[in-house]
């Protein structure tokens, strides 16, 4: 059983993958459930969970149910399933400046357009999706030493496939004061996105002044397939270290290899025009007088470590105070840092407990909030890698929540947990017409959620 788990770089859900991921109430590690009361051979442990988040402004909306149910048996082994189901609807940044003038963009589908109004910011309202996991876990000692566990992960989504194998070994020292842990898991994943693979850095064609025949075929000519992989090879290494009776400290150090396609195929890019005259820092266009915009393109590959610190200590009224860090860097340019702190107040069958997390991150290499008309340099962009994603800028979150649970018995308990997160982007503030737009709007959510276990 994993009692301490790693925080994520981003909580947020977006097009492509949920990212917010939910787990079902979990054990707490000091001394608020007799976790060896439950773990009973024969008996199932089951948790179950629900997840409503929303982002203002009409944005990212996404229901997930989540169950979780672990099967004992005799000599320490066990069985974990788990499976989870979200729908995700809402509007999602699509990469480009607001401008002074209304602007239309292609559909990723290429069937059909919207309008985004001046001074808005460019959101595609027309996406929705859905998704279904399921992951199964062995776990058993392989003797007094040592542990294994074993497991399998599969989630679907409508354009968008996972397939993972994961493994660990435990060794156990110091009467088990110590623990040495060592995972690793291997993920293929085949995205096949409505309207096939974009061409990194090419024209987005816009629907306008065009005949059909000719968009189609403008449009089949920025595609490159329809489909692509990437593979995730992750490394695990860690030790979980007993202080006292009432404190445990854990330290692990990750190692996450991707390699393959890394772009976020919905995403796009403003070219600003940077020529002196009337439309200094307006939208750059062609010769039809269309504002011109470019898929993203982003490295296919990448190699990042964490190192990740949590300890645990239960004060001598019960109470527990739980406090994490991690810092992550990349080969991108990316490095972050996430501080996490809960309070779990106990009160008698009750408790609450207040949770504050910071988060900040630094630009990758490639981030450009837009392009200029002379690094699109007519067509053959002088540069090979660029996105403005903003889940790659620069860029500071901080979560406050408050979670309430009640404990009808050892077995049996009900929990309630609301979140709120800001997240705040940086960077240059444009010039010309460009600065009196909004470049950087903060990204606001909330999340509640209601989960029982038995």
């Amino acid at each position: 059983m994993q009692l301490i788990s790693e925080g994520s770089e981003n909580q947020k859900p977006d097009r492509c993958r949920t990212g917010a991921a939910l787990a079902a109430a979990t054990l707490s590690l000091l001394g608020t459930t007799d976790a060896m009361a439950r773990e009973q051979p024969g008996e199932w442990d089951v948790n179950t969970a629900i997840l409503f988040y929303s982002e203002t402004d009409d944005r990212v909306q996404a229901v997930e149910p989540v169950i979780s149910a672990t099967r004992y048996f005799e000599d320490g082994r066990s069985l974990n399933l788990k499976a989870v189901a979200d729908t995700l609807t809402g509007a999602s940044p699509n990469g480009a400046t607001p401008s002074d003038e209304v602007q239309t963009f292609t559909k990723p589908s290429g069937n059909g357009s919207y309008e985004i109004q001046p001074s808005e910011q460019p959101l595609d309202d027309t996406f929705q999706d859905t998704r279904g996991t399921f992951s199964a876990t062995w776990s058993a000692p392989i003797n007094r030493k040592y542990d294994y566990s074993v497991g399998g992960y599969f989630s679907k989504e409508y354009d968008y496939t996972s397939m993972a194998l994961n493994g660990s070994v435990s060794r156990y020292l110091n009467n088990k004061n110590t623990t040495l842990n060592l995972g690793t898991s291997l993920s293929l994943d085949t995205i096949t996105p409505e309207g096939d693979i974009p061409i990194g850095l090419s024209t987005m064609p816009v629907p306008a002044n065009i005949s059909d025949s000719d968009f189609d075929q403008a449009f089949d000519a920025s595609r490159d397939s329809s489909d692509d992989t990437k593979t995730v090879v992750d490394l695990l290494l860690g030790v979980t270290q007993v202080i006292d009776s009432r404190t445990v400290m854990q330290v692990n150090y990750s190692l996450s290899m991707s390699d393959g396609y890394l772009t976020d195929p919905f995403k796009i890019l403003s070219v600003i025009d940077d020529r002196p005259g009337s439309n200094y820092g307006g939208n750059l266009k062609d010769g039809d007088g269309n504002n011109i915009y470019l898929y993203e393109q982003r490295p296919d590959s990448r190699m990042k470590h964490a190192l990740y610190w949590q300890t645990k200590h239960m004060l001598e009224n019960g109470d527990v105070v739980d406090g994490s860090y991690r810092f992550m860097v990349d080969d991108w340019g990316i490095s972050s840092h996430t501080f996490d702190v809960r309070y779990r107040w106990m009160l008698g069958n009750q408790y609450l407990e207040p949770h504050l997390r910071y988060y900040m991150q630094s630009e990758a290499d490639f981030y450009k909030r837009y392009l200029t008309g002379s690094e699109y340099n007519g067509g053959a962009p002088r540069l090979s890698e660029a996105s403005a994603d903003y889940r790659v800028g620069d860029l500071d979150g901080i979560t406050v929540g408050l979670k309430w649970g009640y404990r009808f018995d050892e077995d049996h308990e009900f929990s309630i947990r609301a979140e709120y997160m800001q997240q705040s982007n940086s960077g240059d503030s444009g010039f010309g017409k460009l600065a009196s737009q909004e470049l950087y709007p903060d990204t606001d959510a909330f999340w509640l959620q209601v989960g029982y276990s038995f």
